[in-house]
């Protein structure tokens, strides 16, 4: 009897710790996001995706909002609490990445709560013309 072994998910893994690796995850962090993601196969199915084209599938929303609206509410977010100019090594586009995976698995979880971050805005003070 032979044994298989689809490599193709040891691949995936690889380019996975490679980009936690680089984007400084720690272990806990890099641990239950893999978890997660083998727990669902369409988010695992988008990080595929990534690997292989840097960019996001987008295919997977919850309440039509995708991983490229995380990842872009998140980099305002940074933006708007660091305010120096220009974005700092602990905001580079791999931990952003990251976080959007993570940000999607907690939505899913908790679609209220994410839905109510994204759309309350920036949090500026609103103008009234008198």
């Amino acid at each position: 009897m032979s044994i298989i072994i689809a490599t193709s998910k040891l691949k995936v893994y690889e380019g996975y710790s490679s980009l936690c690796e680089y984007a400084g995850m720690t272990t806990e962090f890099s641990d239950e996001l893999w978890a997660d993601m083998n727990l669902d196969r369409e988010l695992y199915e988008e990080f595929v995706y990534y690997l292989g084209n840097h960019t996001f599938k987008d295919d997977m929303k919850i309440r039509g909002y995708s991983l490229s609206d995380l990842y872009v509410f998140m980099m305002d977010k940074y933006n708007l609490i660091r305010e120096i100019g220009k974005n700092p090594t602990s905001c580079n586009k791999e931990t952003m990445v990251l976080n959007a995976f993570k940000t999607m698995v907690e939505m899913k979880k908790d679609p209220d709560t994410y839905v109510k971050r994204i759309e309350s805005g920036r949090g500026n003070d609103i103008k009234f013309d008198i």
